[in-house]
């Protein structure tokens, strides 16, 4: 294994332009000789590479075997891109060899003045003065050649004479090399004897072309005349072809990449059958002529989606976009665009009946699992006050009604009505709580709720909580001293393009503005970024490159290197990022779609108090923050359900060291007697918490052991819970339940429209299609293979979350006028080289014995 003792980290030189630059890290180690030794370092799994140029990892990338270990951790977007460069590359090299071919009489020093002007092929003099030399960053061959040989027909492309005497004017005019590809509009679908003319040797005095040595000149004849296959090209079929001159890198299968390619493809690189290439079908679209029809496509649906100013993350975050190109795309030609009337009609309709099955099935499983009914409350732009109800069980969250709120928000009395309504309307026997905002309001209707329906709870929505928690902490004086500092040196970065493609190379392609769920939780997130990329801004600031900018010299610039050198702000970015880090990872825990949060909430908010107090361990010191989050949690401190899920799921139950806290057994029995209506039912249920308790039967298998850490807690009862079936079913109940309400985006639905149509027609087909779309939304998040990818934070899309981290009150006049965005470099998102991709549950751990935080927590309860 190559050690990379003594090497440094060095930013990639920004000359160096192949895509395959931004997903290495480079190391450059001094040697007794005054050589420079380098090592390129994959960022996706470690793996180091000495020697061989950036091509041995652009296909380690791609995944393409024969130069050198495949990564098996590159995204799929990446590798896409690695396979494209490599195909350009082969492209590239192709249309250089058919130069050479049809230019024999050119010396050695002419062509590579020709088609190496921007060094990407060069031609070396010597013995074999027709041997092409591959320069790795750009062409992109590997060892196996693959697909090389499938389009490659060795036969000279017609030019034009005109280009001998214009060659010259091109190259001291510094013109990049000439693009001898036919008209792409006829190129697009053409076939081999449309797009490559034959011409044989022995009709050289008909067509006014000749031949040297067997290979065909350029014809002079305005219109080329295609006729037999017959030439030299196909003439020997057993040995060396006879149609080029010193074709040692053609007869050398490992020169030109080809040894594992199939036979049929060596035989059309050798020429030893032209009619088997002609015969092969359509040449495919060379490389160049695919990229121009792409390009034509997405200015297509760049035009669209800018004329209807649709949300441009879509393209990113939706998982309809995608199998919407791919219809289209399998239509061909024939595929006609929906109408208005069929968008309104049939379509529609369709929509309407698809959305109703999947919801159906969730009912299904609803007297199963139960289910929580959630309340969302948002303010239109018009001002109206609208609450949304929706449905969540583990099979996803399905949108059932919209309510104009506006003229009764206020009045707990009508919001219990509405609330009851609702909840009637699901099923009583199926709702275990109901979720809303934390307004006084909502919890006086919440409580004459319980009252009404003894069988559920109402609880106030967990991120809404923990977001003002970390309102709280921003506020405290030091914490907030160092959020300006950071804001600072953000504000400045991402205000000129020069200086934040800098800060992108030396970081890799990571922002250090890092997108949170909300604007509170971005404060944090941000400086938990920096922290990671501690180093690699001031390894920027100190560079050569940083001192040479103008930007660094201002006043601006100087306080940024001042802030970066400054130890005291990197110690105190770093506590900071120690005490409210647990608190985003309850906050992306609550809002997590793979699993229900109530079997974790509880550890998560005892892990952030412990977190605090084993940081600042001064208790006057750590009671601040303690304060904060018992006064925004209380509501929630003395929920039942939160206990219970703590208690029921085993991965925390069995790792707890002596016995459960009173408190947490005392809001168990809470739960039993509020869940549970039937008394004997209740009875057995206590009985079978002593076999869960000592792991009785299949709950002390080897197998439910070893899953307690492994499955789902909901998953792991319905396993190995058949001992005692009716703890199992309600602990199946509890565990299923989510803790917050759905962060939708419903300033993109029409609800507002929705409340003011007249006609009643109209307003029913206004209602479907408002179901339909907040149904798809809801659904989409439940299917995605992914996390939503993040935005950029100058994207306008999310700029109300970053605003106070990239934009300035008034910005500077030069950089109005010239804002240059063409010339930014996109970031990368190379957020493997900060952190792994780490279940947040898995890092709540085990142990939970600090009885200080139990006996706040009873505190807080009798305070309530």
């Amino acid at each position: 294994m190559i050690s990379l003792e003594g090497f440094e980290p060095v930013a990639v030189s920004p000359h160096k332009q192949d895509p395959a630059w931004k997903h290495c890290q480079l190391f450059i180690k001094d040697q007794p000789n005054g050589v420079k030794a380098e090592l390129k370092k994959c960022i996706y799994c470690g793996k180091v590479f000495q020697g061989g140029g950036i091509n041995r990892l652009k296909s380690h990338l791609a995944g393409r075997k024969g130069n050198g270990p495949t990564c098996d951790q590159t995204p799929p977007d990446v590798r896409l891109s690695m396979l494209q460069s490599l195909d350009h590359g082969i492209a590239a090299f192709r249309h250089r060899k058919s130069q050479i071919v049809a230019n024999p009489h050119h010396s050695p020093s002419e062509l590579d003045n020709s088609f190496a002007e921007n060094g990407e092929c060069k031609l070396m003099v010597g013995p074999d003065s027709n041997s092409l030399v591959n320069q790795e960053e750009d062409v992109g061959i590997s060892g196996n050649g693959v697909g090389l040989g499938g389009n490659l027909t060795n036969v000279p492309l017609e030019v034009d004479n005109s280009y001998r005497s214009n060659a010259a004017m091109h190259r001291s005019a510094g013109v990049p090399k000439l693009n001898f590809s036919v008209n792409q509009e006829e190129d697009a679908g053409m076939s081999v004897d449309r797009r490559v003319r034959w011409r044989g040797g022995t009709s050289s005095a008909d067509t006014g072309s000749g031949s040297v040595d067997g290979v065909t000149k350029l014809s002079n004849v305005s219109a080329p005349i295609p006729i037999a296959v017959g030439s030299a090209f196909s003439e020997d079929t057993q040995g060396r072809s006879t149609g080029f001159p010193n074709s040692y890198w053609l007869e050398n299968e490992e020169e030109v990449g080809l040894s594992n390619t199939n036979v049929s493809a060596r035989k059309r690189v050798r020429g030893e059958s032209a009619v088997e290439a002609a015969n092969a079908g359509t040449v495919d679209n060379n490389y160049e002529v695919k990229e121009v029809g792409n390009q034509q496509i997405h200015m297509a649906i760049g035009r669209f989606l800018y004329e209807i100013q649709a949300p441009l993350d879509v393209v990113k975050n939706s998982v309809y976009f995608q199998p919407m190109i791919d219809a289209i795309a399998s239509g061909g030609k024939r595929t006609i665009a929906p109408s208005y009337d069929d968008l309104r009609g049939w379509i529609l309709k369709n929509a309407v009946g698809e959305v109703k099955s999947d919801i159906h099935q969730h009912m299904e499983t609803w007297a199963r699992t139960g289910c929580s009914l959630l309340v969302n409350q948002w303010s239109s732009e018009k001002g109206k006050t609208l609450l949304n109800f929706a449905v969540q069980c583990p099979e996803g969250t399905i949108y059932l009604k919209s309510v104009d709120a506006s003229y009764f928000i206020f009045s707990p009395d009508a919001l219990f009505e509405f609330l009851k309504e609702v909840v009637e309307e699901v099923g009583v026997v199926h709702v275990l709580q109901v979720i809303t905002n934390t307004e006084e309001q909502f919890a006086v209707a919440g409580k004459r709720l319980m009252d009404t329906f003894p069988t559920l709870y109402w609880s106030p929505c967990a991120a809404t909580s923990i977001d003002l928690i970390l309102e709280d902490f921003g506020k405290v004086e030091w914490i907030n001293s160092v959020i300006e500092q950071a804001r600072s040196v953000t504000r400045f970065i991402y205000k000129h393009v020069v200086i934040l493609n800098m800060m992108r190379r030396y970081t890799f392609g990571n922002d250090i503005v890092r997108l949170g769920v909300t604007r509170f939780a971005t404060n944090f997130t941000t400086l938990k970024q920096m922290a990671d990329l501690k180093f690699n801004l001031q390894s920027m600031v100190t560079s050569k490159e940083w001192m040479s900018c103008p930007y660094s010299k201002t006043p601006e610039g100087s306080a940024v290197l001042d802030i970066l050198s400054n130890h005291s702000f990197w110690s105190s970015c770093i506590l900071v990022t120690h005490l409210t880090n647990p608190l985003l990872r309850v906050l992306r825990i609550v809002g997590s779609q793979k699993r229900a949060a109530m079997g974790y909430v509880f550890a998560g908010i005892y892990r952030a108090k412990e977190t605090i107090k084993r940081e600042l361990v001064k208790r006057e010191e750590y009671m601040v923050y303690w304060d904060i989050i018992d006064y925004r949690w209380k509501k929630l401190w003395h929920l039942p359900l939160h206990a219970a899920g703590f208690y029921l799921n085993p991965k925390f139950f069995y790792s707890v060291k002596g016995d459960l806290h009173n408190e947490i057994i005392s809001r168990m029995f809470d739960c039993i007697e509020r869940l549970v209506p039937d008394i004997k039912v209740q009875d057995e249920v206590i009985k079978e918490i002593n076999l869960y308790k000592n792991a009785v039967g299949d709950l002390g298998r080897n197998l439910a052991v070893r899953a307690r850490d492994n499955l789902l807690p909901a998953e792991w009862w319905s396993t190995y819970g058949s001992s005692c079936p009716n703890l199992a079913r309600l602990a199946i109940r509890i565990l299923s339940q989510t803790c917050s309400m759905v962060q939708g985006q419903e300033n993109q639905i029409p609800f507002e429209q929705l409340h003011k149509t007249r006609n009643s027609l109209e307003c029913q087909r206004l209602s479907d299609l408002v179901f339909v779309q907040y149904n798809l939304k809801l659904k989409q998040k439940v299917h995605k293979h992914k996390e939503q990818e993040d935005v950029g934070p100058i994207s306008f899309d999310r700029n109300s979350i970053v605003e106070d981290w990239v934009t300035e009150t008034e910005m500077p006049l030069e950089d109005n006028e010239n804002p240059d965005w063409m010339s930014l470099d996109p970031p990368s998102g190379n957020t493997r080289l900060l952190e792994l991709s780490v279940d947040e549950a898995e890092g709540l751990g085990s142990g939970f014995d600090d009885d200080e935080i139990f006996i706040e927590l009873k505190v807080v309860k009798g305070e309530c």
